[in-house]
């Protein structure tokens, strides 16, 4: 849970995974909220024929009752009805449609990125690699991110969700995450962001993402990788480009 003052009160965002918790983690980023948007159409469309069929049911149900209807009606076509049910649909999956195929392709565009990160996969960490700031050959920015065992927790921290080395990130800059594994399929998913990228050996998948706010966004391992799947998480820290600069040139001393 991040707090962010505000001119009039405090805004708590829900920026991991709660209990019980039924809806999604709120935006960080615009793709997240087009998801959201697109879910909530889709939702709405849903309750309308959700209504509609039951409806139906039960009106049929009603009058043809046997006890109302003891001799069946031999119905065996009806061009009318026929007609409806066909148009009426095509209607519903052409609004679905439009919005869902727009937001699909905005996901694959990539906008000129400031920062290029890659993250690689493996049993069961994540290896970070900040190729743009590259002097040699050798990676001058590289770290390995793994999860802090419940033992370490310190308070306040999330179990199974915190990890020894952030990925952090300026906010409000274009990033481009290039994603790929050593050994086994992954998936570098980050609910908040809207990211979920599979991270296929050999291979190079790449995503932009763009965070509109500073904080800190739990994400895990989305692709069943072995036994200890569930322990390798995911923790993206938005920070001012101040705060960017000042943790770079730390990693860069060190």
């Amino acid at each position: 849970m991040i707090l962010k003052n505000t001119w009039l009160f405090p805004i708590a965002y829900c920026d991991a995974a709660e209990p019980w918790q039924l809806g999604f983690q709120d935006a960080a980023t615009p793709m997240m909220q087009g998801i959201i948007d697109l879910h909530h159409d889709i939702f709405f469309f849903l309750i309308i024929i959700l209504i509609f069929v039951l409806w139906m049911l039960v009106r049929a149900l009603w009058h043809f009752h046997y006890k109302r209807n003891p001799i069946p009606e031999r119905i065996v076509h009806g061009t009318t009805i026929e007609i409806i049910w066909t148009i009426f649909p095509s209607i519903i999956l052409m609004f679905i449609a439009i919005p869902s195929f727009a937001l699909l392709y905005s996901m694959d565009e990539i906008v000129d990125p400031t920062i290029t990160i890659k993250a690689i996969g493996h049993q069961r960490y994540w290896t970070y690699e900040y190729s743009d700031y590259n002097s040699s050959d050798e990676q001058s920015l590289t770290f390995d991110s793994y999860m802090i065992p419940e033992d370490d927790l310190e308070l306040g921290q999330l179990r199974l969700l915190e990890v020894d080395n952030r990925v952090v990130v300026p906010a409000k800059t274009h990033l481009r995450m290039i994603i790929t594994s050593a050994d086994v399929l992954h998936s570098w998913a980050v609910p908040s962001l809207g990211v979920k990228c599979d991270a296929v050996p050999g291979r190079l998948n790449q995503t932009s993402i763009f965070i509109r706010r500073e904080g800190v966004y739990y994400g895990q391992c989305s692709e069943i990788c072995g036994t200890n799947h569930a322990f390798m998480p995911i923790v993206v820290e938005a920070v001012s480009l101040y705060d960017y600069v000042s943790w770079v040139s730390n990693k860069l001393d060190q």
